[in-house]
């Protein structure tokens, strides 16, 4: 007699099964990104933080910018040019709101025009953004604005952090597996606006030497044996060290808490997770030739690259938009994407790895085969 056990263990297995041939038959067909104007590391240290980091602090600051692994970042607000530290949430949100919808609005255009599709094939529109809130959502003015139907299903993924585009990425690739329609994601992040008052917070030093803004999205569609198809999407989170990566809502914005224990949590789950999530397909790290790996930072970068013994070629991709870009929150993994899906030769399979809030690991496997 077959016990109860291996009868779950057989029908969690078909499950598995049944939802990998569903999402593969996903592809992702085009990719679009906007970035507001660029401005230097060198040249924000210089002419504003500088000064923004007193006494002691100051030279524990100007290591931490100098050692960021950034060399150029992005703002819709630029402290050289405007100073918004003492600026209310309030001013912060109508702020966002008028900055966001035109940037949202050229990421989500140029992914469709990549595409070659029209607003009103889109079924699903799907938005990722930590950095602001209204009312109606972006996902509402921005459905408004690019024309699609007014019968177009939305969802808002709010508040997740660094990590949301693939919780994004896999609920959009549901919507396309089980309804056949193309769907639309767009992750939109305005870290500028967040820009905290003088403090001696370390934490704060590391958060200002690091964030930048940028949106970037992609269109799924059925796959017709082109594309990227998107494997699987999967998660684990320790909240256990829930207290060690924070997005406070304060008077004065948004403001991250960020633990140095973060990279020794990564370091204990990124294998066995990243090992799990290939193993289901059959898979080795030794079989993956394209990795796109949030940069939270150089000290997260090492560790993946450590932990996964990869080479530094492997990071290659993560490193450059660190440097080019800064860390622009959920954005950055799709920034990474997109130029693996654009180098040549294109890898044949990628691994997307993001980090944030719970502290939460999350992972996509999408292949190009």
């Amino acid at each position: 007699m077959v016990s109860a056990r291996s009868e779950l263990e057989g029908a969690s297995r078909e499950r598995e099964e049944r939802a990998e041939r569903a999402v593969s038959a996903v592809a992702v067909a085009g990719v679009g990104i906007a970035h507001p104007p660029p401005v230097r590391q060198d040249a924000l240290w210089d002419g504003f933080f500088s000064r923004h980091f007193g006494g002691r602090q100051r030279v524990l600051a100007q290591r931490v910018f100098a050692n960021s692994g950034v060399v150029t970042r992005h703002g819709v607000v630029n402290p050289l040019l405007e100073d918004v530290t003492g600026w209310s949430t309030t001013q912060r949100m109508h702020r966002y709101l008028t900055e966001a919808l035109p940037l949202g609005k050229e990421a989500a255009s140029a992914a469709m025009d990549d595409a070659g599709i029209s607003p009103t094939d889109i079924g699903l529109f799907a938005v990722c953004s930590c950095t602001g809130y209204t009312a109606p959502g972006l996902d509402i003015l921005l459905a408004r604005d690019l024309g699609m139907a007014p019968s177009t299903l939305r969802v808002f993924v709010g508040h997740m952090g660094c990590y949301a585009a693939l919780p994004g990425l896999g609920t959009t690739a549901d919507h396309v597996a089980a309804r056949g329609q193309a769907a639309l994601l767009l992750c939109a992040e305005l870290s500028s606006l967040h820009l905290q008052p003088t403090t001696t917070d370390a934490q704060q030093i590391i958060a200002h030497s690091l964030f930048s803004d940028a949106a970037a999205a992609v269109v799924l569609v059925p796959r017709n044996g082109s594309g990227y198809a998107v494997r699987d999407v999967a998660a684990i989170t320790d909240t256990a060290t829930a207290d060690h990566m924070t997005w406070d809502l304060t008077e004065f914005g948004f403001r991250m808490g960020l633990s140095p224990r973060v990279p020794d949590v990564l370091a204990m789950h990124v294998r066995p997770f990243v090992t799990d999530l290939l193993a289901r397909h059959g898979m080795k790290l030794s079989d993956v030739d394209g990795w796109a790996v949030h940069p939270g930072g150089p000290r997260i970068l090492d560790v993946v690259e450590r932990e996964l013994g990869l080479t530094p070629e492997a990071m290659a991709a993560s490193r450059a938009t660190l440097a080019a870009h800064g860390n622009c929150s959920s954005t950055t993994v799709l920034l990474i994407c997109e130029a693996l899906f654009r180098a040549n030769p294109r890898p044949r399979h990628v691994v997307a790895l993001a980090f944030g809030p719970g502290l939460t690991l999350y992972g996509a496997l999408l292949s190009d085969s």
